[in-house]
């Protein structure tokens, strides 16, 4: 988290949002990106991977979102907060629905657990910077 706080703190256009709220995104966004791959990777290797396959699917997918969002929020420049809303929504959805499906299989899979806990927090901190983002920010529209 170091160079990207030293990023953001040190970038000519400084964010309109909560810088910490903002770190905080962003790492909660790469860190469920890493656990979701690597819950999928598990998932194919256990014996009943045919019992696993939505939970794979959907590990890729939160992955995805997670990890589009995660670079979408680095960016600082001429940034569009009403696409950016959108992401941190579509990305607090795809941990939610990951992390539910993964709570399914936690009792048997402790990486099914690791990775709902780190879904979970991810669509929290997607929530905590939603509501940090000002009406008048929200409202901008690219031109």
């Amino acid at each position: 988290m170091h160079h990207m706080q030293q990023m953001l703190k040190t970038h000519p256009h400084q964010s309109q949002v909560d810088m910490q709220a903002l770190m905080h995104c962003i790492q909660e966004c790469f860190d469920c990106a890493q656990s979701c791959n690597a819950c999928a990777d598990a998932c194919l290797g256990e014996k009943n991977v045919q019992m696993l396959i939505r939970c794979i699917r959907l590990n890729l997918d939160c992955a995805d979102v997670c990890e589009a969002t995660g670079r979408l929020l680095s960016r600082q420049t001429a940034a569009d907060w009403s696409l950016l809303r959108s992401q941190l929504q579509a990305c607090a959805l795809a941990c939610q629905v990951c992390g539910a499906e993964c709570e399914r299989h936690a009792g048997h899979h402790e990486h099914c657990r690791v990775c709902a806990e780190s879904c979970r927090r991810c669509e929290q901190a997607c929530n905590q910077l939603l509501s940090a983002i000002p009406q008048g920010v929200a409202q901008q529209v690219a031109r």
